[in-house]
C-alpha cells in the first residue's frame, strides 16, 4: 500500500505546539506564556511542509540529554478528563496524547508519518481511506500490566463513542458526521434511543455501527472509512483527537459511566507513557511505557509536572534548578534582555508560535450573577455598531508585550483562522485571502492595521444613540474573570481592561476583573456569567471548515457557540436579537455552501475566506492574537512535533535535552 500524506493541492501544515486544541479544541487560559508552540516557514507543498524551524539540529557538543525530565504547567492548565474521544481542551490534550496514540502523527516539520497505522493510503481520490495498523501494540495499565491487544476494532469502538449521544454528549462529533458515511444518521439514531440501550451499542461485527456507518473492519488490522465525498485531505483527520482508539473491553471492565470518569488508576493506556502518579492541582508523573510500539523512538524514563499558580512561581523554580523549562513573563524578559551580564542573557529562546488563533468571543445570552439576564449587556453586545466600536477602536500593542516583549507586533492577528494551514494551488497562504476580502492593509510591524478612531468614535456614537433608545445604560458593564491566584493573568487582565479606557473610554464600557477559584467551566461558563472570554483553537484537520464550523447557528457541535456565545439559546424576540441571529444565519448558510464545494480546493478555500470574511465584518468574534513567546528552555522546542492540525505537539517523543540549557544561538532559526 502506498504511504501517503494529503494530497490536497494547496494543503501545507505548519509548526506548533500547544493547546487545546487541536484536535480537539483549543480553549486556553488568557495568561502570558500559557502555551508552549512553535512557528515554522512552510511551502505549497501536496499534503507536506517545509519548515525552517528544525532544518538542523543545534549543536550540542559536551552536553547530555536528560533521562528525567521536569516541566511545569500553570494550574489553569489542570486535566479535566481522562478521556481524550470527549475533551476539546489542550489542557487535557497535551497529557493525554502521551498516554494514547492515534493512526498517524507529525514530524518536526508537520508531515504525517506511521503511528498505529504503519501503511495507508486512498485509490479513489479520497473518497476511501484505508489504514493498516501495525501488529503487537499492547494496552496496558498505569503499571504497564497487559490488559489486551491494540487492533482496528479500537478505532471502530472509538468512533462508536463519539457518535454514541448518550456517550459522548455532542463532542467531537462535527468532523465525522461532515466527513464520513452514515455517522449523522447514527448519532440521530442513538439520540432516539434511551441511555440503557445506547450504553448497549458498540462496533462489533453485527452491530448497529457498522451497518449505519461507512467504516469497515475487513481483518483485525485494517480499518477502512468511506468519506461522504472525495476528501484528499482525510489522512489529515487520522491525528484528530475524535479519531483515537478505545478498547471495547475497558468499557465492559468500567461500564460507560465509568469511561466517562476515568482516572489515570483506571484507564487503559497504548501510548509512550502511563500516568504512575496524578494528584490532582499538584503533580503529575508520567513513566516511560516498556510495551511501547516504537522501539526506536527517544523517550525519557519519566516526566514530572508540576503545577504552579503562575511562571513567576515557575521561573524561580528555574533559577534553582527545579525544573527544566519556562515561559518568560513580560517582566522577566525585560530583565534578563536588557542585562547582558544577566546569568540567562545568552539562553534566551524565541518559541516557535504556537498553532492558535485566539479570539476574544462574545457572550450573547449573560447572565448576572443572580441568575437573572443581564438584559444591559445582552443588548449592546447584539449591536453590532457596539461590536464595530470594540473592533476599531480596541489597541493591544500593549497587550501583545505580555505575550512578546521584544518583538510584540509579532502576536498581532486579524483572522478567525490560523495563518500556514493551507495554502492555493498558487501557494497563497488561505488567511491571505481573508484579508484581500476584508480589505485590510498589509502588517506593517508597527502598529495594528485594523485600529480606526475616526470609525470606532463614529461606532461609539450610533451605539450610544441606538442602545440608549432601547434604555441601555452606560457605561455597559463587561465582565471579564481570570483565575483568582494567577498574577500573571491579573496583569495581563490590567493591560486588556486599560487598551478598553484607552481606546474607548470609561463611559461606554466598564472593564469588571472578576476571579474564580478552580473551574472557569464550571463557576463561570456553565452558568454563563462572563461577557468575554479569551480563547484560542487549534485546527483538527486540513481545511478551514475546521475552524470556522465551531460559530455555526443551530449546531449542538458548534464548540464555542455551545459553550461560550450562547448563541444558539437567544431567541428573536427582540429586533436586536433578530437583526443577530440574521446575522448569525447568513454566516451558517455561507458555511454549509462552501462544505458542498469538494471538486475544486482553490475554490472552496475562496468560498470559506469570503464567510470568515463575513463573520469577522460584522464582529462576530475578535480576533485578538497569536503566540510567539520567549522561553528558558533545556528542551529543544524545535525538537518537538510540529503541525498545524491535530493535538499531537505535546507528545512528549524524540525530545532534544542538554542538561545546561540551550542558548539564543543554538536556537536561532
Amino acid at each position: 500500500m502506498k504511504k501517503t500524506a494529503s494530497r490536497l493541492l494547496a494543503m501545507v501544515l505548519a509548526g506548533s505546539l500547544a493547546l487545546a486544541g487541536c484536535g480537539g479544541s483549543g480553549t486556553t487560559s488568557t495568561t502570558a506564556g500559557s502555551s508552549t508552540e512553535t512557528t515554522a516557514a512552510t511551502t505549497a507543498a501536496s499534503g507536506t511542509t517545509e519548515t525552517t524551524a528544525s532544518a538542523e539540529t543545534p549543536e550540542t557538543t559536551g552536553k547530555y540529554e536528560i533521562k528525567d525530565l521536569v516541566i511545569p504547567r500553570l494550574a489553569t492548565r489542570e486535566i479535566e478528563t481522562f478521556n481524550i474521544l470527549y475533551s476539546q481542551s489542550f489542557s487535557d490534550f497535551e497529557n493525554l496524547v502521551n498516554l494514547t496514540d492515534a493512526l498517524l502523527e507529525v514530524d518536526t516539520q508537520g508531515k504525517l508519518v506511521p503511528a498505529l497505522a504503519e501503511e495507508w493510503g486512498t485509490d479513489d481520490n479520497g473518497l476511501t481511506w484505508k489504514f493498516k495498523v501495525r501488529e503487537g501494540v499492547k494496552w496496558v495499565d498505569k503499571d504497564a500490566n497487559v490488559k489486551a491487544d491494540c487492533t482496528a476494532r479500537d478505532f471502530a469502538t472509538g468512533l462508536e463513542w463519539v457518535l454514541n449521544y448518550y456517550k459522548n454528549e455532542s463532542s467531537h462529533t462535527s468532523v465525522p458526521i461532515e466527513l464520513i458515511e452514515g455517522a449523522g444518521d447514527y448519532y440521530e439514531y442513538t439520540k432516539s434511543l434511551t441511555q440503557e440501550e445506547a450504553y448497549a451499542l458498540n462496533a462489533e461485527d453485527g452491530s448497529k455501527f457498522l451497518e449505519m456507518v461507512g467504516v469497515e473492519i475487513p481483518d483485525e488490522l485494517t480499518i477502512i472509512y468511506h468519506c461522504t465525498e472525495a476528501i484528499p485531505y482525510f489522512d489529515s483527520v487520522a491525528t484528530w483527537a475524535g479519531l483515537y482508539p478505545m478498547a471495547q473491553g475497558m468499557i465492559d471492565e468500567l461500564t460507560p459511566d465509568g469511561v466517562k470518569s476515568m482516572n489515570n488508576e483506571t484507564m487503559w493506556y497504548n501510548g509512550c507513557y502511563t500516568m504512575t502518579s496524578y494528584v490532582q492541582g499538584n503533580e503529575k508523573i508520567f513513566t516511560k511505557n516498556p510495551t511501547y510500539w516504537d522501539k526506536d523512538c527517544t523517550l525519557f524514563d519519566t516526566v514530572t509536572v508540576k503545577m504552579v499558580d503562575s511562571n513567576d512561581v515557575a521561573f524561580q523554580l528555574y533559577q534553582n534548578g527545579e525544573i527544566d523549562y519556562v515561559d518568560l513573563t513580560e517582566s522577566n524578559l525585560k530583565i534578563i534582555s536588557e542585562n547582558p551580564s544577566n546569568e540567562f542573557h545568552d539562553y534566551l529562546v524565541q518559541k516557535p508560535a504556537d498553532k492558535y488563533s485566539y479570539q476574544m468571543r462574545f457572550n450573547y445570552n449573560k447572565n448576572l450573577d443572580s441568575g437573572e439576564p443581564d438584559t444591559n449587556w445582552n443588548t449592546a453586545i447584539a449591536n453590532e455598531a457596539f461590536r464595530k466600536a470594540i473592533y476599531y477602536g480596541l489597541d493591544l500593542s500593549e497587550y501583545y508585550k505580555r505575550f512578546n516583549a521584544i518583538n510584540p507586533m509579532s502576536c498581532e492577528n486579524n483572522f478567525y483562522s490560523m495563518k500556514g494551514l493551507i495554502y492555493t494551488t498558487d501557494g497563497t497562504d488561505y488567511t491571505e485571502l481573508v484579508r484581500k476580502a476584508m480589505n485590510l492593509p498589509e502588517l506593517n510591524g508597527e502598529s495594528m492595521v485594523r485600529i480606526d478612531k475616526d470609525k470606532a468614535a463614529s461606532y461609539k456614537a450610533q451605539a450610544i444613540e441606538e442602545l440608549t433608545a432601547l434604555d441601555v445604560t452606560f457605561p455597559v458593564s463587561l465582565d471579564y474573570y481570570i483565575s483568582g491566584t494567577n498574577q500573571t493573568a491579573l496583569d495581563s487582565a490590567n493591560i486588556l481592561k486599560q487598551a478598553f479606557v484607552d481606546g474607548l473610554g470609561d463611559d461606554f464600557i466598564q472593564f469588571n476583573i472578576k476571579t474564580y477559584v478552580s473551574s472557569a467551566s464550571q463557576e463561570v461558563y456553565n452558568p454563563r456569567l462572563q461577557s468575554i472570554s479569551v480563547s484560542g483553537w487549534g485546527a483538527d484537520y486540513g481545511d478551514p471548515q475546521t475552524y470556522l464550523s465551531q460559530e455555526l447557528y443551530g449546531y449542538d457541535n458548534a464548540y464555542y457557540s455551545v459553550k461560550y456565545t450562547n448563541i444558539n439559546s437567544i431567541t428573536e424576540e427582540t429586533p436586536e436579537n433578530k437583526a443577530l441571529l440574521d446575522t448569525y444565519k447568513e454566516y451558517t448558510k455561507m458555511i454549509e455552501d462552501a462544505n458542498k464545494i469538494v471538486d475544486n480546493t482553490d475554490t472552496r478555500q475562496e468560498a470559506y475566506a469570503q464567510a470568515e470574511a463575513y463573520l469577522l465584518d460584522h464582529v462576530l468574534t475578535l480576533p485578538l492574537y497569536y503566540n510567539v513567546g520567549w522561553c528558558l528552555t533545556r528542551i529543544n522546542p524545535y525538537s518537538k512535533m510540529n503541525a498545524m492540525f491535530g493535538c499531537q505537539n505535546d507528545k512528549m517523543k524524540n525530545w532534544e535535552t542538554c542538561v545546561d540549557g540551550y542558548t539564543t544561538a543554538e536556537t536561532a532559526q
